[in-house]
């Protein structure tokens, strides 16, 4: 119920940038600028000051974000509070997610949640890490999953389970005789990359760099962003890349692929975050601990 300009607001002071706020809100960055627009008309001050290429609050502007924040949280708690008196769990689920872990992991366990309190509903929201902690931190997500730790005043982190990554190529490949397979043996093949900038590539980097491989010299073949794309182009028999063990499990019942672990062994964390404030809702502590034990399932 809380006014919309408010929301928009308090995203940009947050961020203290328009197009981040837009990210995070999932609007563009000129109705961004229009909802400021309008808040600045209604008190008919500046909020913001702008130049270089940077903005920064006003005076008047902090003044602002104090109250907003005060009435954004009292909002939200007045929706929630008034939607538990009913007795049922009922209301929204903004849920961020990491591309594998919103593609293969996330849909078993918000299928099964539905099925337990049809009357949420839930909504997805598929970006990097940085995106899922902004949204979450300016209050436009309730919680989100991801492929590594963050550090951030404002959110909890929380580590529940682990996400193997594993070599996979064609069964007829000169990988496919193996059972483990250690950096230097993948530098001799043709290598199918997750682009850069992906988390699954910069995992990848940071191992074969500590298994004393430069990433630079693997013979990358081609880059791609898509998950389902980069196991199209490894079943042609072009060559090998690394996924994560979760999106394989189709290609596995088939037979179509083959996954090979690396040595030593390649492991992410997949952690929960979460507004650290101590107000939380029914549906999104429900959520937490349902999430929580599935992920620790996935895990072991």
């Amino acid at each position: 119920m809380a006014d919309r300009r408010l929301q928009v607001f308090h995203a940009v002071a947050k961020h203290l940038s328009f197009t981040k706020a837009g990210e995070a809100l999932h609007m563009t960055q000129p109705a961004v600028t229009f909802q400021i627009k309008q808040l600045e008309e209604r008190f008919n001050t500046r909020l913001f000051d702008r130049g270089g290429g940077r903005i920064s609050l006003t005076p008047a502007g902090a003044l602002v974000l104090d109250y907003a924040e005060r009435i954004l949280s009292l909002s939200t708690e007045m929706d929630i509070r008034v939607a538990e008196m009913t007795g049922q769990m009922s209301g929204s689920l903004l849920v961020g997610a990491s591309t594998t872990i919103a593609e293969f992991i996330l849909p078993p366990i918000l299928g099964e949640f539905n099925v337990r309190y049809p009357q949420v509903r839930a909504r997805l929201i598929v970006g990097n890490t940085e995106v899922i902690a902004n949204a979450i931190a300016a209050h436009t997500l309730d919680i989100g999953l991801i492929e590594s730790e963050v550090s951030h005043p404002t959110l909890q982190c929380e580590v529940c389970g682990d996400d193997e990554l594993q070599v996979i190529c064609m069964p007829t490949h000169p990988l496919g005789q193996y059972s483990e397979v250690d950096a230097r043996s993948l530098l001799a093949h043709e290598f199918i990359a997750r682009e850069a900038g992906s988390g699954t590539r910069e995992v990848t980097d940071d191992y074969l760099r500590a298994c004393g491989v430069e990433p630079g010299s693997l013979k990358v073949l081609m880059e791609l962003s898509s998950p389902e794309a980069l196991k199209g182009f490894v079943a042609t028999g072009l060559g090998f890349s690394i996924v994560s063990r979760a999106s394989f499990e189709k290609e596995r019942q088939l037979g179509t692929l083959v996954a090979i672990p690396l040595r030593p062994r390649l492991k992410r964390a997949i952690s929960l975050i979460y507004p650290r404030e101590r107000f939380r809702s029914r549906v999104v502590l429900t959520f937490v601990e349902f999430a929580r034990g599935k992920l620790r399932e996935i895990s072991l």
